[in-house]
Parts: structure tokens; C-alpha cells; sequence
């Protein structure tokens, strides 16, 4: 689905609709909720749903020394919400004339004058305005007054926490990215470049593609099992972040072994899903030992990726 960027050509088929507003930062399951009632609305008033989102978060620009790495990049955060039923993404280009707009500018000039909305769905925790000065008791209020319905939709609670993007991010950082995975809507993704490293895995009988220029979140320290995605075509991947302290490298690195995939990707991008953590990053004492434990990843990222493969087509 193209992303909408550019507001002075705005298109009139992403007018008129239902509206949701936000970061939308990992689509995750709560997410998912304001989706499914965004487009229940877009029925009822016989028009579009539509996600207007920030590029980059408006946190970047205010406190950029408090904005953590973000969940997804806004073209990946686009496919997620189009797979649900979104029909329209907006990706404001934040700046600081959006920055200065009070509560009651940004409702006039966003909602009812660009969009032209007949409904909007929220979170409860939603913000607008400058320094935030806007909630959902205003934005009922300002609603009410264009004669748009407010619909707000409460959190969603999964294995007793609520689901957020902060939690997730937490169980990411820390590794945990099959329990990320029961909160999001899709496995965790990231995307780079890939450069040439020091050619030792190839020598070993396992050839990694180096990940470079990552945008997003990196999961903690350690070997993963998931998939690895080159256009539209997936291959098993075993993953694995972090130094090589057998090496006695101290340098952290990204590498990525393709399962059956025999050709050069060097300069190509590449985007890399996180099914399962298969072990803690350790040093080896021979490349003998260290040969028989990449034999083992290999082997279960095999079991991961098909067992996974499997839950997604039954």
C-alpha cells in the first residue's frame, strides 16, 4: 500500500472516512483492536480507514535523547496495518509548524480540514497538541462539537500486563523474542544493508551476511532462530548478535546465516524475523567446538522455522 507523505496533494480517497490516530509503533494486539474498530466505523460511514501516523516520532524531534529505537520502520508498519484491513496510511512529515499547533489547531487543520473524518477511533492514552495538551476528553468534546463519533477503545491485557509498546521493546532488548511475539502482530523485523565481514563463516561451512545500518530495535545479545527475507522470498535463518569473543572480537555484529541460499548478497537489502532464542552467546575452545554447535543451531532453527511455518498455514 503506498504511503500518503505528501499533504498538498492530499487524495480525496483518503477523506471522508474513519480515522485513527497515533504512532502505531510495532502493531501490536492493541493495536489490532482500534484497527478492527477503525474499519467497523469506515462501514458505517461508507469510507476509508485510515491510519495518520508521525515520520519521524514527534519524540525524535522534542527529546531526542529520550526516543528509544523504534519497533518498525513506516513502510513495514503500512504492510501490518494493509494486512488488517486498513485502507489508507498517512505519514505525517513531522515538523515543528505540526509541533507548535495547539489541541484545538491540530483537530481543525488535521481532522476535520485534511481529512475531512466523519468518525475517529482512539486509544485511551492518546495525546495531541502542543506539549500534549489534548486527551480523549477534549477530542470527545471537539468531536461532538463537528458532529464526528468518538469511539475509544480500552487496552488490551495479555498474560496479566497490559500490551504496549514499551513492553514489548523491554522483552525484545532482553532477548525474549517469542514472548514479544504474543503481543505483536506479526514476528519481530528488522531490516539492513549487508557488508562484508571478516569471511570466517564462510571458511567454516557457514557463510553469514553482516547486517549493517539497522534502524529499529536490536534483540539482546545471543543466537536466534527465524527467517530471513530477500524481496518477497524467505529462507531459514540462524542469527546471531553479538561479538565473537572465540575470535577475541569485542565488537558487536549482526550475522546471518541463510539456510540453503547459495548466492552473493553483499550490498543488498535485507530484512531478518525473530521467531525463537536459541541460545546465550559463549566462547569456544577450538573451531572444532565451535563447528559442532553451529551444526546444532542449524539444526534447531530447522525444527523453529518449520514448526512455525506450520502454525501459520493450519
Amino acid at each position: 500500500m503506498p504511503i500518503i507523505r505528501d499533504l498538498e496533494y492530499f487524495p480525496e480517497a483518503a477523506r471522508h472516512g474513519a480515522v485513527a490516530i497515533g504512532n502505531f509503533d510495532g502493531v501490536h494486539r492493541g493495536h489490532l483492536e482500534i484497527v478492527r474498530r477503525l474499519i467497523e466505523r469506515a462501514r458505517e460511514v461508507n469510507g476509508p480507514a485510515i491510519v495518520f501516523t508521525f515520520d519521524p516520532h514527534p519524540v525524535r524531534l522534542l527529546r531526542p535523547e529520550q526516543c528509544p529505537p523504534p519497533l518498525t520502520w513506516t513502510e513495514r508498519k503500512a504492510q501490518l496495518l494493509a494486512e488488517h484491513g486498513v485502507n489508507k496510511v498517512v505519514a505525517y512529515p513531522t515538523d515543528e509548524q505540526l509541533l507548535r499547533l495547539s489541541a484545538q489547531e491540530f483537530f481543525d487543520s488535521i481532522v476535520c480540514n485534511l481529512l475531512q473524518a466523519r468518525a475517529i477511533v482512539e486509544g485511551p492514552n492518546f495525546y495531541f497538541g502542543h506539549n500534549r495538551e489534548g486527551n480523549v476528553e477534549l477530542l470527545s468534546q471537539l468531536a461532538s462539537r463537528a458532529g464526528l463519533t468518538l469511539d475509544v477503545v480500552p487496552p488490551v491485557e495479555i498474560d496479566g500486563g497490559l500490551v504496549s509498546s514499551s513492553r514489548i521493546r523491554e522483552l525484545i532488548a532482553d532477548g525474549k523474542v517469542a514472548n514479544a511475539r504474543g503481543l505483536l502482530s506479526a514476528p519481530y523485523r528488522i531490516r539492513g544493508m549487508v557488508t562484508h565481514g571478516a569471511g570466517r563463516g564462510a571458511k567454516l561451512g557457514f557463510p553469514t551476511a553482516n547486517l549493517e545500518a539497522i534502524d529499529t530495535l536490536l534483540p539482546g545479545v545471543g543466537v536466534y532462530a527465524g527467517r530471513a527475507w530477500l524481496n518477497t522470498t524467505s529462507y531459514p535463518a540462524a542469527i546471531h548478535i553479538g561479538p565473537n569473543p572465540t575470535f577475541g572480537e569485542a565488537a558487536l555484529k549482526v550475522e546471518i546465516h541463510l539456510l540453503d541460499f547459495h548466492d552473493v548478497l553483499y550490498g543488498q537489502p535485507l530484512e531478518v524475523e525473530f521467531v525463537d532464542q536459541i541460545r546465550n552467546t559463549c566462547t569456544f575452545e577450538s573451531e572444532a567446538s565451535l563447528v559442532a554447535q553451529l551444526e546444532q543451531d542449524v539444526h534447531r532453527t530447522r525444527e523453529i522455522t518449520s514448526r512455525e511455518l506450520g502454525s501459520e498455514t493450519s
